[in-house]
């Protein structure tokens, strides 16, 4: 019985592999003209050169898309350089300029400012707390505006 179970998963894997191979096979078109081959790929489209030399095939990218092959990388090559810039002048200038932040001075003015602020602040919301006390509720409320 084990003997069965194992020779049909063999032949479950051995079926598996000559189907991916077979798939492999069938990714690539040869075609023959005049000068050598033209080969596709038939999932991606792209297409190659061939020649034999030395009883070897060696395939080059057809010439649109080494067209397109070539202004990809000098596009990359272009964003590259503006990133080497942009991470230079990044090492390059200090901690202050980079982080913009206030000076003490600057730090304990504005804290200041804040402070005064929220005091007047309170004052009123305690003011207004007073009124709310002292009106009854027959009395409307003052006009604030």
């Amino acid at each position: 019985m084990r003997k069965t179970i194992a020779a049909t998963g063999a032949l479950i894997l051995l079926s598996m592999t000559a189907n991916a191979v077979a798939q492999e096979a069938e990714r690539f078109r040869l075609e023959r003209t005049e000068e050598g081959y033209v080969r596709m790929d038939t999932q991606t489209g792209a297409m190659s050169i061939c020649r034999e030399r030395s009883g070897q095939l060696v395939c080059a990218p057809a010439a649109d898309e080494r067209a397109a092959y070539e202004e990809d990388i000098a596009a990359l090559q272009d964003r590259l350089e503006t990133l080497e810039e942009r991470v230079e002048a990044l090492e390059g200038a200090s901690p202050e300029a980079a982080s913009d932040l206030p000076s003490e001075e600057e730090f304990e003015q504005t804290l200041g400012l804040m402070e005064r602020f929220f005091r007047r602040f309170m004052g009123i919301v305690k003011d207004f707390e007073k009124e709310e006390k002292t009106t009854s509720p027959d009395t409307p409320a003052p006009d604030r505006t």
